[in-house]
């Protein structure tokens, strides 16, 4: 009989810190739309386009870190502590190059890129200033998103959740302090806000890496860093490139989309931009509680707890799916007046207020879609998540919007519509996959035939010994 997962691995104690990390970079985001609106609607118009850029091209070492973060878990659920640790390693090394290639490529081409997914020509030096600063340090964006995944897939969720407040202390000084000339920092606007975020996130990097250091049982040393293991990294290759051509494919339709938005007009985007920070907010905590939930399941998978991480993911679901709904209809009620502290433009606002409507229908699909979603990514099913992703996402949420939103001519409200539908759409047809425990089964199957392969061993011995 196996025994319960350890306190650390209950899904209130691997929550609350994630929640806590999250609305800091919520805070963070919002604290950064509010500065940059002081500049102009087009400033926080080029970040929400630019971060949406930014989000696009994670993916690109999302195969590494999200399949290494499953393994980890489940590696230290079945009490292979050291093979957690070489996967760990390996990951940190791999994200590094490929952020290293990112970094060089944004900083070398802002002005290309932003044209290609057309944004506005009065738009565009605006986007070479910020794209090439904090584009061109998308190497400490890898390397924070890995070392993170490691960290909390040990079960410490806390760690990084100390490690983004100081993080967020630290930027909003700084932006403060380039925006408006105060603390001795010269008054740079928007080439300020990039310079903030990237020594944030240096300074994160550090603290991060030095956390990583003792995150196991073994503690890493500088040399371990020689360290690579072909079959292991297949393993993450196997689990993390399904995984993240299924994420591509959502965050590339979210980047169409902004193209889309770029073409309805300037206001449209920055109203998209404010209402991304506000609708964030709605679904902080059900996607700590998503994310949980991957941790936890993926521990109870490596342990052997198949029918306990089948049933967990319901019980969590409709805390999870109460608790959005709250949230997004009290941001409802009170839209308005908060937009109001981002911008005096009467259009911008009536139109955020008009998707803070839509919102309230948009979350318990979007929470639905996570909690089985991760769940099924948590067992390794993450072919059956690109599928679906690859078919739904590039039709209803990538196609869909530019057919009812700028052929149809519904505008923003289309757009958003569709996005909506997408949302339902997968999370319907995850809730089913789950429901069939397709790998659970062959988890029990495989575990059932080890079992009975020991006893007839077993069985032989005794009688040769006979």
């Amino acid at each position: 009989m196996m025994n319960s997962q350890p306190r650390k691995f209950t899904l209130w104690m691997l929550a609350w810190p994630i929640f806590i990390e999250l609305f800091l970079q919520f805070l963070l985001g919002a604290a950064d739309t509010l500065m940059v609106s002081r500049i102009s609607d087009d400033a926080v118009a080029v970040v929400g386009f630019s971060n949406q850029l930014f989000m696009a091209l994670t993916t690109l070492f999302i195969t590494v870190s999200s399949g290494a973060g499953i393994l980890i878990a489940q590696r230290i659920g079945s009490r292979k502590n050291e093979d957690a640790r070489t996967i760990a390693i390996i990951a940190v090394k791999v994200t590094a190059l490929i952020g290293l290639v990112l970094s060089l490529i944004l900083y070398i081409m802002p002005t290309q890129i932003a044209a290609v997914l057309q944004l506005p020509d009065k738009l565009l030096p605006l986007a070479k200033v910020y794209i090439s600063i904090v584009g061109g340090s998308m190497i400490l964006t890898a390397i924070m998103a890995t070392l993170s995944t490691s960290i909390r897939s040990t079960g410490n969720t806390k760690g990084p959740m100390y490690i983004a407040i100081a993080m967020n202390v630290v930027h909003v000084i700084l932006n403060y302090g380039f925006i408006f000339g105060e603390f001795g920092l010269p008054q740079w606007g928007l080439t300020g806000v990039a310079l903030s975020t990237v020594i944030s996130r240096l300074l994160a990097t550090i603290v991060l890496l030095f956390m990583f250091l003792n995150a196991f049982e073994r503690k890493i040393n500088l040399a371990d860093f020689r360290i690579f293991d072909n079959k292991l990294f297949k393993e993450v290759l196997k689990i993390g490139w399904p995984l993240a051509v299924g994420l591509s494919a959502w965050v590339f339709s979210q980047l169409v989309i902004f193209s889309y938005i770029a073409m309805l007009g300037a206001s449209e985007l920055a109203a998209r931009t404010y209402m991304n920070t506000l609708e964030s907010f709605c679904f902080m905590l059900g996607q700590s509680i998503a994310m949980a939930l991957q941790i936890q399941i993926a521990h109870m998978y490596g342990a052997g707890e198949y029918r306990k991480a089948y049933k967990s993911v319901f019980r969590a679901l409709w805390i999870a799916e109460l608790i959005v709904l709250m949230n997004a209809f009290v941001i409802y009620l009170f839209g308005g007046k908060v937009l109001g502290i981002f911008t005096k433009e009467p259009e911008i606002i009536a139109m955020g207020v008009s998707l803070l409507g839509m919102n309230l229908v948009l979350q318990p699909g979007k929470m639905l879609n996570m909690a089985f979603g991760n769940s099924l990514n948590a067992v390794g099913d993450t072919r059956f998540i690109m599928i679906i992703s690859l078919t739904v996402t590039t039709t209803v949420g990538g196609l869909m919007p530019y057919v009812v939103g700028i052929h149809w001519g519904w505008g923003l409200l289309g757009i958003y519509g569709c996005m909506i539908a997408d949302e339902y759409i997968r999370g319907v047809l995850v809730w089913l996959r789950w429901k069939q425990q397709k790998m659970i089964r062959r988890a029990e199957q495989g575990t059932a035939g080890q079992r009975e392969s020991i006893t007839a061993t077993g069985g032989n011995a005794s009688v040769a010994k006979a």
